[in-house]
């Protein structure tokens, strides 16, 4: 590392070490499958919502054969609060190859937990980061927001491709998962305190609004059959009345293509 980096990296740490979020229930734990069950859960979702999540749904499922054994409805119930319910049928999903093609034994490298179903090469290297403590090169959003407040600050549409060779050049040897801890809770702080840096970002999407979106019905549609015995699908149109018809038959149709919702005699239930 050159002076500057080395600067940088003492900003980091002092940071981490005098208001790192060091608590939070997922960085008590080196367990693959708990470290996964977190970062499926963090997808997209504010971290204050997450926790009491995290925590309910270890209770229920601490391991990768409880989850495995349950059935997807149960588990797509525990999930409820989260929103973006696939994540749920993946992270059940990648419990169920873990125990019967893995015999129960966790991925211990990239390519073997790319081959579970919902890990992409982030949640990847980020196990391999949280889990096995390998400085891996990892970005995602708090990541970016660091490397661009301090290295792009003044330029715009800068590509992962820059920002990963400083995040290789930084990341060290021995302690790559707290390394990262405080590269996130650090881009959070930045966050609050100058606004959302990644639209500076070549990747940055803006996220598509959620009132009044397919995501939304497809939401209340699991959350009313998470609550209830199953319905008609007259019934269930009647309790998402301030939706179209017509859009609630299409999610309805998609949740049941996708296997997070059935159909049995006429009556909808979870899967």
């Amino acid at each position: 590392m050159n002076r500057r980096e080395h600067k940088f990296v003492e900003i980091v740490w002092e940071y981490y070490r005098l208001h790192g979020r060091h608590d939070l229930p997922w960085r008590k734990t080196t367990d693959p499958y708990r470290i996964l069950v977190s970062e499926l859960m963090l997808q997209q979702t504010q971290v204050e919502r997450v926790v009491p999540k995290y925590q309910d749904f270890i209770k229920q499922f601490g391991t990768a054969r409880r989850l495995a054994a349950a059935p997807l409805g149960i588990v797509l119930k525990a999930w409820q609060g989260l929103g973006y319910n696939r994540r749920a049928k993946y992270l059940w999903q990648a419990a169920q190859t873990i125990v019967e093609m893995n015999k129960g034994i966790f991925p211990n490298n990239e390519s073997g937990l790319r081959s579970l179903p919902g890990v992409g090469p982030y949640t990847a290297s980020a196990i391999m980061a949280f889990a096995y403590n390998e400085p891996v090169a990892l970005i995602e959003t708090n990541v970016r927001q660091v490397f661009l407040y301090h290295y792009f600050s003044r330029k715009e549409g800068v590509h992962d491709t820059d920002i990963l060779k400083l995040v290789e050049r930084t990341v060290p040897a021995e302690n790559a998962r707290e390394w990262y801890w405080a590269l996130m809770d650090y881009g959070s702080h930045l966050k609050q305190q100058y606004g959302n840096l990644t639209q500076k970002s070549k990747h940055y999407t803006k996220q598509s609004k959620f009132h009044g979106s397919d995501r939304q019905i497809r939401g209340a549609i699991i959350r009313i059959l998470a609550s209830t015995t199953p319905l008609t699908k007259k019934k269930l149109e009647k309790e998402l009345s301030f939706y179209e018809a017509e859009r609630v038959t299409k999610q309805l149709r998609q949740l049941c293509k996708e296997c997070l919702v059935t159909m049995k005699k006429g009556l909808y239930q979870l899967a």
